[in-house]
């Protein structure tokens, strides 16, 4: 198993045309993704809790919690966002992948269309 890596950008809510790349790992374990606080500040989000994340060793960390917008290749999406400290990768995760329309295909390391469903009654 590989590891896919994708440059997005990266923007404020209230900012849409501000805009950084930042350059992801790409994690359809994680839930949020983390991108560096420096970025984040740069661009004006702001922290509006905190969140609580259990590691691999087994040891919890706490982190700042936002919300951004992301773009990829034509598409825009909305989604939390954690503020990565300095020894954080910076990691896309599932939610922000989802508000992106789009899946990761974890054999070919490459995003897929996610497909859209609604159920519906007769």
């Amino acid at each position: 198993m590989g590891l896919t890596g994708l440059m997005l950008e990266v923007a404020g809510p209230h900012a849409p045309e501000r805009r950084e790349t930042v350059d992801f790992l790409v994690d359809s374990g994680a839930v949020y993704s983390f991108v560096p606080r420096p970025v984040l500040e740069r661009l004006g989000i702001t922290a509006h809790s905190r969140q609580r994340f259990l590691l691999a060793d087994g040891s919890t960390i706490e982190r700042d919690r936002g919300d951004a917008l992301f773009f990829y290749s034509g598409r825009r999406g909305a989604a939390p966002v954690i503020f990565a400290e300095s020894d954080d990768a910076t990691l896309l995760g599932a939610v922000t992948l989802e508000s992106l329309g789009l899946v990761l295909d974890a054999i070919r390391r490459d995003l897929l269309p996610l497909p859209m469903v609604i159920a519906a009654v007769a």
